[in-house]
Parts: structure tokens; sequence; C-alpha cells
């Protein structure tokens, strides 16, 4: 039989309308650039104090998730810096302190305390872009992070996990709870980082639509939930307002499941609580903005 000569053109175009259209979704960019819509909200920590108008501070009675903190409104917890490198100006820090006989909740007794501010009551958002630049430390057991809640009895009203880590730098997970899947379900995803780790600067973000929420890092798409996968479980609840929370939690439910340490501290091992004392712990924070939803004119 005699063979005929494909262009390789042809070949070339064949080949790429055969591939899978997943792997064509996973390298086109998610949404537009966010610079080319309105800026909604943003705090860029330059200030050398926390903006009051924009963030309260959680204090000691609040504890959930057998967590190994007591929150405290405190310089030593909430803390400002102008020389942490790779920051585009000032960071926000929030540190945790070994700090034994200062928790007041007798329920609780913890030896450490630790900083956590959320925007309740003065900056919530209904859909759009959300995203912050963070550097995370590597010290297993550590659990911080950067989410949103709805503003009535968990998990009713909905909770997104933009970011959060046990402290292992190789990866950081993202979530979404609400009524039916609240918890350990699949909605919960890890990433993986390839080539770096979460103790560099990464931009954490997400593109909330009312039948998505994408999870971006540094712009690129590494998780999607959709209205139909949610509504599988239970009722979507991401269509009401959310406000914004960054906090620096130390052990608990999560790490303890993550890792298996329960001593000295539930979730938390001897030799992060050495790094908390040495004080080499700290999450930082280079700035938070909110763009206005997609195709808002």
């Amino acid at each position: 039989m005699k063979m005929r000569c494909i262009d390789p053109k042809l070949a070339l175009m064949a080949a790429i309308l055969l591939m899978p259209v997943a792997a064509l979704a996973h390298d086109a960019p998610p949404s537009p650039p966010a610079e080319a819509r309105k800026l909604v909200f943003a705090d860029e920590f330059n200030a050398g104090a926390l903006d009051r108008d924009h963030w309260n501070v959680v204090g000691m009675d609040f504890w959930v998730n057998e967590e190994q903190q007591a929150y405290l409104d405190s310089p030593d917890t909430v803390q400002f810096a102008d020389d942490i490198a790779g920051a585009d100006g000032g960071a926000l820090v929030l540190r945790p302190v070994y700090r034994p006989g200062v928790d007041t909740l007798k329920s609780r007794k913890a030896d450490f305390i630790s900083g956590r501010i959320n925007s309740l009551g003065k900056a919530e958002f209904t859909y759009g872009r959300v995203e912050a630049r963070i550097k995370l430390p590597d010290a297993e057991g550590v659990w911080p992070a950067f989410w949103m809640l709805g503003n009535g009895q968990w998990p009713d009203t909905g909770e997104i996990d933009i970011m959060e880590s046990v402290g292992e730098p190789d990866w950081i997970g993202v979530a979404l709870h609400g009524p039916g899947y609240s918890g350990e379900t699949p909605m919960v995803n890890k990433h993986f980082f390839d080539g770096t780790d979460a103790t560099a600067w990464h931009t954490y973000a997400i593109e909330w639509t009312k039948d998505a929420i994408l999870f971006e890092l540094d712009g690129r798409l590494i998780y999607r939930a959709t209205r139909p996968m949610v509504e599988f479980y239970g009722k979507w609840r991401f269509d009401t307002p959310k406000h914004l929370i960054l906090n620096f939690a130390l052990g608990g439910i999560y790490p303890y499941k993550t890792s298996g340490i329960a001593k000295p501290y539930k979730g938390l091992p001897r030799a992060t609580v050495d790094q908390i004392k040495a004080g080499k712990v700290a999450m930082y924070v280079d700035w938070v903005r909110v763009y206005e939803p997609l195709g808002t004119k």
C-alpha cells in the first residue's frame, strides 16, 4: 500500500484538537487579571499598626478544634514589620508565643498565646476575587490560615478555606464547609508544591461566583468546587456575605489527624515548641485585596 506523506502542520492541529479538554483548561488562565477590575477592599499593612476600621482582634474567650493557643490582642501576637525579605513594604506578622499562666479560660489552660483577626461587621463580601500574599513557617503542628466565614451559625452559613497549613511546607489545604459537608468531605483538597514550598511568598486566592469557587495559587488554578458538586451533599451556602479571617492556631484536631502527634501537646511536637520559644515561628501577610465580581460593569 502506498504511504501518504502527512503535512506536519495538519498533524499538529489534529493533536491539539484531540487533546483532552481538561488539559487545555488546566493551562488557561482561570480569570481575567485582577488589576482590570475594581478593587473594593485592600490592606497593604504598611502603616505599622492594625487598621481597626477594617479588622477586629479576637480574644481569649474564643476556642475551637482543641487548639493549643489562647488568642490575645497584643503587640506580642499581632505585629508589623517593614524589614521582611520579599515583602512589598510592610507586613502583618501573626506570631505564636509560649506564655504559660496567661490563659484566663479555665476549660482550656493553654500554654501559648497567638493572633487572630477578622473583618466581621467591617468588611464583608458576596462574590468576587479575594487574595492575600502570605509566607508560612516550616514548623510541624502549627495551623495558620486565610479564610472566610458566613455571619451565622457554623456550618450553616458556609466556610471558605482559601489557605490553611499544618506546618508541613510541601503542601497547603483548601476547602469548603457547609451543612452536610463539614469536616472531612470531598470539598477538601491538598495542593503539593512543585519547585518551591510554603515558606516562600505566595498569593493565595479565590474567584467566587454564584455557581463555583475557584482556588488559585500564584494565579494558577489548583482546585474548583461547583454548585452541583456541593449540592450532592448539602445546600449551597455561598450566596451570602462572608467576612475575612487571618489567624495562627497551634495544634488541635487538624494537625493531630495529620501527624498523630499527641505530646507534648495535641498535634504539636517538641521541635515546634522549641522553635516558638526561640521566636522563629510566624505567618507573614504582605497584603489582602478583594476585587469586584467578574462581569461587573
